[in-house]
């Protein structure tokens, strides 16, 4: 049987898979499908982008296809680079065209949403004849296609029968607010529903490795490694989807361990520990409070061990951290923060999701920690992690979420996060990012019981964005990566023509969590590492110039950027060329000490930069 899993790409609190993001679950549900009988060999994978740039090349393919999975879904708003999730219009036309049995899984499962500060809807769009798995997409799989079938020894037309017959009585289906009729599930109800457990994806993520080696982006993409799945607090955030996945079901450090083995064996270099809500709560020691105690032990096995199985990775980063958890246990979370920093690579960022310094809207929607609490939690990180690293980024810092559209929320909740934003930058602190953002409502949740729909606030809601934006990420970002700073491996991704077709600016990132948009006012070879010496800063980016700089062949478009030089200095500096060394540049150029450091002197005829 051939089978194709096609990533529509995923979004959510606790785990992110938008290229360079590879997430775990199509990772697991190759495995899967190897543990149900299927060869490594009969199993294809694509992305959303691949399909669309492809045109109709894979119309057959897909079409005689025996089994099409697609696995999307996006429970947070985010804006991506380059990868665009699948749209609903996509999944639809994709499926029809499809003539093998049609699943759908992932965190669509809750609903559709497009974009943050809009409800999302229910999966009424789809063909009849696709399986939602209403759980996990990797767990259905392998019951659907294994002797976990209830009917798998029955003939298909007994199976189909009695499938059918039980769709109006099957609850989970009923239970699922999102599941318009009971003719939209008109098969597969023979399973149960299930979430996989720590010891399902001890096996499947192992087995299902080798897809990485699919991804048009290989071997360039970012693996996300899970540690655990779940929230261990007693009391939920009401917008949260991460409840859902109940408590927390630790995976052992060695099954992680083994599964970075294998994805570095098949060619992996970039790791992220990103699938958990609280990285330090991993494996955690409940002691009666609110929050599990930290368990600094296992993180020190875990990243050791990681270490030990992948000598050369050039990313190992992680992503969430309860700022409550390191507040309440400092002495264990400045630990871990120095494990952390011994093992990992620079520019690694803990993800911190404060949402809203409003006391009312604290309560109203059980969130995690007050303004103090977070604060006390970035003030350790920067204690440990402030220090810059070799890739020219600091060791790790933290970043900071807001959501708007919360309960309780008002016009004081706005200057209240900014006061609490200007408290942080005003005590000379670091945070990576600030992420501002519209609450996305899902089924379930408590916002949604509330009867919260559409974000109301949203001209209040630009307009504190923009002051945020002005007034602290801009100066934050300088202090964080000042110029004249390089910043090692940017990997270049787009290009883009301005208005004059010779003015074009190439984008890149370092490979890593959250990592800066640079831009480069170059039409540099995509695809490819460059060394990148900083030179200005936008409001959530920064212009940088590959360093160093041919002073003897750069163009006015680079050598006008250099630290201290404006157009009319860069257009002196080219009308006195070429210089022989820096002693001729300090001899001629009035202004060379201002970029000696920058520069090198091969001669004209090398055509570079």
């Amino acid at each position: 049987m051939k089978a194709i899993i096609l990533d529509g790409y995923v979004d959510e609190p606790a785990c992110f898979g938008v290229p360079p993001y590879l997430s775990p679950y199509p990772r697991y549900t190759a495995g899967a499908l190897i543990d149900a009988g299927f060869q490594e060999e009969d199993i294809s994978y694509f992305t959303i982008d691949t399909v669309r740039a492809s045109g109709k090349a894979l119309t057959e393919q897909f079409r005689s296809a025996d089994v099409f999975i697609i696995i999307s879904g996006m429970t947070v708003p985010g804006k991506y680079l380059r990868g665009t999730p699948i749209t609903a219009d996509e999944i639809r036309a994709l499926f029809r065209l499809s003539n093998g049995k049609k699943i759908l899984g992932g965190p669509i499962r809750l609903g559709y949403s497009a974009e943050g500060g809009v409800a999302a809807t229910n999966l009424s769009f789809l063909p009849e004849d696709v399986m939602v798995a209403q759980k996990d997409v990797e767990s259905f799989v392998y019951d659907y296609f294994s002797n976990k079938s209830k009917f798998s020894n029955e003939s298909k037309s007994d199976s189909e029968t009695k499938s059918n017959s039980l769709i109006k009585s099957n609850s989970l289906i009923k239970s699922n607010p999102l599941i318009k009729s009971d003719s939209e599930l008109k098969s597969g109800s023979h399973i149960e529903h299930r979430y996989r457990t720590a010891a399902d994806i001890a096996v499947w993520s192992k087995k299902g490795a080798f897809i990485v080696k699919q991804h048009p982006d290989f071997p360039n993409i970012i693996c996300e490694l899970e540690t655990y799945r779940g929230c261990g607090r007693k009391k939920h955030c009401s917008f949260c989807t991460e409840s859902f996945y109940g408590k927390p079901d630790f995976r052992d450090e060695e099954d992680i361990i083994s599964e970075t083995e294998l994805l570095y064996n098949n060619g992996v270099r970039h790791f992220r520990i990103g699938r958990q809500p609280d990285l330090f709560a991993y494996k955690g020691i409940d002691d009666g409070g609110a929050n599990l105690k930290p368990n600094p032990v296992a993180i020190e096995k875990l990243y050791s061990g990681i270490r030990r199985v992948a000598p050369d990775l050039k990313t190992l980063h992680m992503d969430n951290g309860n700022p409550i958890t390191i507040a309440e246990y400092p002495e264990e979370s400045r630990e871990i923060l120095k494990t952390i920093v011994k093992y990992h690579t620079q520019g690694d960022v803990i993800a911190m999701g404060i949402e809203s310094a409003d006391p009312a809207v604290i309560e109203a929607n059980g969130l995690k920690a007050t303004p103090e609490q977070v604060l006390t939690a970035v003030r350790l990180v920067n204690e440990i992690g402030a220090v810059r690293g070799a890739n020219g980024m600091p060791e790790i810092l933290p970043g900071i979420n807001f959501v708007y559209g919360l309960l309780g929320e008002t016009k004081k909740t706005y200057q209240l996060n900014y006061d609490f934003l200007k408290q942080i930058y005003d005590d000379g602190l670091m945070v990576r990012r600030i992420n501002l953002r519209q609450v996305m409502v899902f089924p379930k949740t408590a916002l949604f019981e509330n009867s919260v729909s559409d974000f109301k606030n949203e001209k209040l809601f630009r307009a504190h964005k923009e002051q945020v934006r002005k007034n602290i990420d801009l100066s934050m970002l300088r202090r964080v990566v000042p110029a004249g700073t390089v910043l090692k491996d940017v990997f270049t991704e787009v290009s883009e023509n301005g208005a004059d077709a010779s003015k074009v600016m190439t984008f890149g990132r370092q490979f890593g969590t959250y990592p800066l948009l640079v831009g480069i006012p170059a039409d540099l070879e995509l695809n490819r590492f460059y060394d990148i010496l900083v030179t200005n800063h936008g409001f959530r980016s920064i212009t940088g110039v590959p360093y160093p700089v041919n002073v003897n062949t750069a163009p006015i478009s680079i050598l006008k950027e250099l630290p201290g030089l404006n157009k009319s200095m860069a257009e002196e500096l080219i009308l006195k060329r070429p210089y022989s060394n820096e002693e001729d540049l300090l001899k001629r150029f009035q202004y060379g000490k201002l970029i000696s450091k920058y520069v090198y002197y091969s001669s004209p005829e090398i055509n570079d930069i």
